[in-house]
């Protein structure tokens, strides 16, 4: 349970329409699943496989994951400094990353606790204000792009930015 991290989004519905905000279940599909079938979830579908998170994204949940987009993935490289390969290779650290996008239970945009700190499966905190903006345990700002992708395994909310503990 603790190893589920997050395959969060692969809302293919979600970036094909471009809208911020949709509620599908994809076909019976598990996290890793609708992740793996939108290729703007490409490096974090990478990540999961680098960190050996797949099983337990793909475990029966639920779980709520917030899924970074191929887009914040080159963002946090540029941030970092750091090759995607570099970034793939520090398995420790891209566990405890990953695990930071994970949250215990599924909870849709309306249930998200505005305000307050949301535990992680990393152990960490974040928080998501009104605006749906998420803070970070580092102060770094986040948007939630897509939101209620329903999964077999629980929901992905779809994120512009890494987010890090």
């Amino acid at each position: 349970m603790i190893r589920r991290t997050f395959l969060m989004l692969a809302a293919t519905a979600l970036l094909a329409a471009g809208a911020p905000a949709m509620a599908h279940n994809h076909g019976g599909k598990n996290i890793v699943e609708t992740a793996q079938a939108n290729e703007q979830f490409s490096i974090l579908v990478e990540a999961v496989v680098a960190a050996d998170l797949a099983g337990a994204l793909s475990g029966e949940g639920p779980l709520t994951v917030f899924a970074p987009t191929n887009d914040a993935f080159a963002k946090l490289l540029e941030e970092l400094g750091v090759t995607k390969e570099a970034l793939l290779a520090d398995t420790e650290l891209l566990t405890q990353v990953l695990l930071y996008h994970v949250v215990e239970g599924k909870v849709m945009k309306a249930d998200v606790p505005v305000g307050s700190a949301i535990p992680t499966l990393q152990g960490g905190s974040f928080t998501i204000d009104e605006s749906l903006s998420i803070t970070d345990a580092r102060d770094r700002k986040a948007g939630i792009a897509a939101t209620d992708v329903e999964t077999s395994n629980g929901v992905i909310h779809v994120i512009d930015t890494v987010i890090l503990p």
